[in-house]
């Protein structure tokens, strides 16, 4: 069959066994007649005796309508490992052949898992399969900001520098030989009227 073309089938009411082995892992098996959805144009098809043998990655849901009766759905992925022609009696690969193929299939599905945004990840893809990640504004460079920050460090520490000299040279030696002659000015003339008060002491009794 070309690529892209289907086939539509009927199974009979078959026979699915099923055991738990751990809480969450169950083995099954299961074995029915499937029948063509329709017919088969005259002379198409391989030859009666042909067989095929598929690997099956599915997708399962199961709801509980009553006590005896479940609701099922499935879909998935089948992968051919090898098929048998009808006049021969070996299959197309042997089993270390096949072993060999699923694990490539196995570790091509994982790394196809792994590539997928997980729900609610990136905006864009919830909800609405198939629809590319809203991109993402690019991150600013910083080198081309570095020399502009550099040069107002550098501007900073000039000026800071600039600022420590003048202070130094304010609180230095001129600095506090002024303030000590400003200082003196001061006691003498609070200590003037001191004077002239105890040089008159005469004209104040006479008052």
């Amino acid at each position: 069959m070309k690529v892209g073309r289907g086939h539509k089938w009927q199974y009979a009411a078959g026979e699915w066994v099923e055991k738990k082995l751990t809480p969450d892992q169950w083995e099954f098996s299961y074995a029915v007649n499937k029948q063509r959805h329709g017919r088969a144009p005259a002379g198409s098809g391989v030859p009666v005796g042909t067989a095929y043998h598929w690997y099956i990655l599915a997708d399962q849901t199961v709801t509980k309508l009553d006590a005896n009766t479940y609701s099922t759905a499935m879909s998935g992925a089948k992968f051919k490992l090898a098929h048998k022609r009808a006049d021969k009696e070996a299959w197309s690969a042997s089993e270390r052949a096949q072993r060999k193929r699923l694990i490539q299939i196995l570790e091509e599905m994982l790394a196809q898992l792994k590539a997928q945004p997980e729900a609610g990840e990136q905006e864009g893809f919830v909800g609405r399969a198939g629809t590319a990640p809203a991109t993402q504004a690019p991150a600013k460079s910083t080198t081309a900001a570095q020399p502009a920050a550099q040069s107002t460090a550098a501007a900073r520490s000039t000026a800071a520098a600039s600022n420590g000299r003048r202070a130094r040279a304010a609180s230095g030696p001129a600095a506090r030989k002024g303030s000590g002659k400003s200082n003196g000015k001061v006691k003498a003339a609070r200590t003037e009227p001191t004077r002239a008060r105890g040089g008159r002491p005469a004209a104040r009794h006479a008052a």
